[in-house]
């Protein structure tokens, strides 16, 4: 029996068994049942019903962890309308070229950043705009509260949905500067979240701690697949780590997810204030990206009690394709930390290659590079409008399989261990930033006559924006003074933190700049040209 494969599946599910069950704690700590929350996403569906929209619609939001991100998302995809997050630490200029490049109907903002899509709300599609705590944001907003609250709780018709119909577009940094809109369809997001729930071990007795941004991927996946299984959404709109601590013990959390950085304010919070770290559960915390230090995760491990999982993927694989969380090998191995260090192996239905210049697979010996290719079920559906960067993605090395631009090793378990990256791509605190975005407001300055940007290890973000410049004749220019003409036209990840200035850059006879040797000079005596702060 072929059964379509749609997102409105784990909602469905999660209040079909789970109707008494707590399915969200708000950030202010109100809680709604399963029963109440699909109540109040049937709302959003009314009123976005109510407003015009109709299938195939891109419905917008910009907001951190809270529970309306939650509502938006499943009342935008039972009505087969697209649902947009968006990182809520970009520019105004940055809203218009997303809002824009998705066509977005209508906007969802928090008070907290509404300023920015207010600043630009004249040249953007969207013709109806809604805040929460709209009272508190200048200009002409909808209240979120008082919209949902005029509309009945009454699930509306839903419309005929196909699995492979658009269900989000996620946008991530793109080489050339462009943020790409990575279109991700029903099909995608229901397998995603299948592997999430079995190799991240979720079931229904657990509490989920929301310290992920949830605009990253849809929060990696676990929207859906906590829902799904009838647990427990614990909504913190922002990190802090004291509160980190106190929601894990107050709420009995069992599960939180962070990149490296949180790690670091955990632990420099910890070494200060010394808090309680758990409740009655044992916690699990999973980390992705460039893996920790052993350092780091032994206090995660052994200080706080918590048992740390690395994964690992992309925006358009949603992101898990591989995980070190094998029980077997852990038991296996005498270097526990230097596993849980590695990005780990393919997860279920998925093919991960790491193939040489040629398309032939390295041999798995843990030490000879290739780039990490992958073939599964939750890689994305295309980059929207952007048919000739789609092909581009999958094709190169090896015809029809997506090219991550990850340079990694691959030993003898079939376990992945990233090395470097083949994209201008600096992964800094967990934020994507594109170089190339970076060297063009450089290049803005009058007294920067060349300008290159590249990734340099950092303790706290793992890897900082650094940039290379050479000053124009007589510019007399200072680190500071370039890196605040930065932060006035990017968003604030994107600035460099550290500049030094050079005669001449490293450049090919047809004038490219060689990034491959500035990198190695700043990555000397490091065993990988990734982050491990």
């Amino acid at each position: 029996m072929n059964v379509p494969l749609r997102t409105t599946d784990f909602l469905d599910r999660g209040a079909d068994l789970y109707d008494d069950v707590t399915a969200v704690v708000t950030d202010a700590g109100r809680e709604f049942t399963y029963d109440e929350f699909a109540d109040r996403v049937n709302q959003v569906s009314n009123a976005l019903l109510d407003a015009g929209l109709g299938q195939g619609d891109r419905v917008a939001l910009v907001a951190g962890n809270t529970h309306y991100f939650l509502e938006t998302e499943f009342a935008t995809q039972q009505l087969g309308m697209v649902f947009v997050p968006i990182n809520y630490r970009l520019t105004p200029d940055d809203y218009e070229y997303i809002l824009n490049d998705c066509d977005a109907a209508l906007v969802v903002a928090d008070h907290e950043f509404a300023d920015k899509i207010e600043a630009v709300r004249g040249d953007v599609p969207a013709s109806r705009f809604v805040g929460y705590e709209s009272d508190r944001i200048d200009g002409d907003w909808e209240d979120y509260a008082t919209w949902i609250s005029d509309y009945p709780t009454e699930r509306p018709e839903r419309p005929a949905i196909a699995e492979d119909d658009d269900a989000t577009i996620n946008y991530t940094s793109g080489t050339t500067g462009d943020p790409k809109g990575v279109v991700r369809t029903h099909r995608t997001e229901h397998y995603h979240a299948l592997l999430l729930t079995h190799h991240m071990d979720l079931s229904d007795d657990d509490t989920y701690l929301w310290t992920l941004p949830m605009f990253h991927c849809n929060g990696w996946g676990y929207t859906y697949a906590l829902t799904g299984v009838g647990a427990t959404h614990v909504c913190q709109r922002a990190f802090d780590p004291g509160r980190t601590f106190e929601r894990v013990v107050d709420r009995d959390v069992s599960h939180l997810c962070g990149a490296p950085t949180v790690l670091n304010r955990l632990i420099e919070y910890h070494d200060e204030h010394e808090p309680e770290t758990t409740g009655e559960s044992g916690v699990r915390l999973t980390t992705a990206g460039s893996a920790p230090p052993k350092a780091t995760m032994r206090t995660v491990e052994e200080a706080f009690g918590w048992e740390m999982i690395q994964l690992y993927g992309l925006t358009e694989t949603a992101p898990l394709v591989t995980t070190s969380n094998s029980a077997r090998r852990l038991a296996q191995t005498d270097d526990r930390f230097g596993l849980k260090q590695k990005q780990g192996f393919e997860v279920l239905s998925t093919r991960v290659r790491v193939v040489d210049e040629d398309g032939e697979d390295v041999p798995p010996d843990g030490s000879t590079q290739g780039e990490v290719v992958v073939k599964g079920n939750q890689v994305m559906d295309r980059y929207l409008g952007k048919p000739e960067r789609t092909e581009e993605a999958f094709s190169g090395r090896v015809e029809g399989w997506f090219h991550t631009g990850d340079i990694a090793t691959i030993d003898e378990n079939g376990m992945i261990q990233i090395q470097d990256r083949k994209k201008d791509i600096i992964i800094t605190g967990g934020e994507n930033v594109s170089s190339i975005e970076v060297e063009d407001v450089l290049f803005d300055h009058p007294g920067v006559l060349k300008a290159a940007v590249v990734a340099a290890p950092d303790d706290e973000w793992g890897e900082r924006v650094h940039g290379v410049v050479v000053e124009q004749d007589n510019a007399d220019l200072t680190e500071d003074e370039v890196i605040d003409f930065a932060a006035e036209r990017l968003a604030s990840y994107k600035k460099p933190r550290s500049v030094d200035f050079v005669d001449d850059l490293p450049e090919t006879a047809t004038g490219k700049v060689q990034k491959y040797e500035l990198r190695e000079r700043y990555w000397e005596g490091e065993e990988t040209r990734v982050g491990q702060g």
